[in-house]
């Protein structure tokens, strides 16, 4: 081996320490200009520029915007969109004119549950998690119910509490 042969030839200038650390981009020897990485999704001295921006936008639809939460962006994203949209206006109103509203939005809750059954694909996380949910919520009920069976059969009946002592 000969001793060109150890070190590679330098094509491009070395970046120094600052450099090197706000790009976390692995140093190559000159097969791609720089240009031709991708964007980094963080870089230093720009924490964050856009929500900032964004920040100014919000305030003037604060309700829309702040109000979006992850399980509606979620939900919005699949393919029942609409129907969710319609269900989300549906609950709105009801509690705005106090309603029931289970009543009021049985059908549109029935809806959406039939498209997202039909998409099961992308709402497979949620359908699940209504049926553990509901699973729960049946448990407890049984629970509750055994418990008051139970007290009711331990309850002392019309005077009958003396003999059992």
């Amino acid at each position: 081996m000969s001793a060109p042969d150890s070190e590679p030839p330098q094509t491009q200038p070395r970046a120094t320490d600052a450099e090197a650390s706000e790009s976390r981009a692995p140093v190559q020897s000159g097969s791609e200009p720089p240009e031709a990485e991708p964007p980094l999704p963080v870089q230093s001295g720009s924490e964050s520029p856009k929500p900032e921006a964004e920040k100014g936008d919000q305030e003037e639809g604060e309700e829309e915007e702040e109000g979006e939460c992850g399980f509606c962006l979620y939900m919005k994203s699949g393919g029942c969109k609409d129907e969710f949209i319609d269900w989300e206006n549906c609950i709105e109103e009801a509690e705005k004119n106090k309603e029931d509203l289970v009543e009021k939005c049985a059908k549109v809750t029935a809806v959406l549950k039939q498209c997202m059954d039909s998409h099961s694909d992308y709402y497979e996380p949620i359908l699940r998690a209504e049926k553990d949910a509901e699973k729960k919520a049946i448990d407890e009920l049984e629970k509750v119910k055994e418990a008051e069976a139970q007290s009711l059969q331990n309850a002392p009946k019309d005077g009958a509490s003396d003999s059992k002592v």
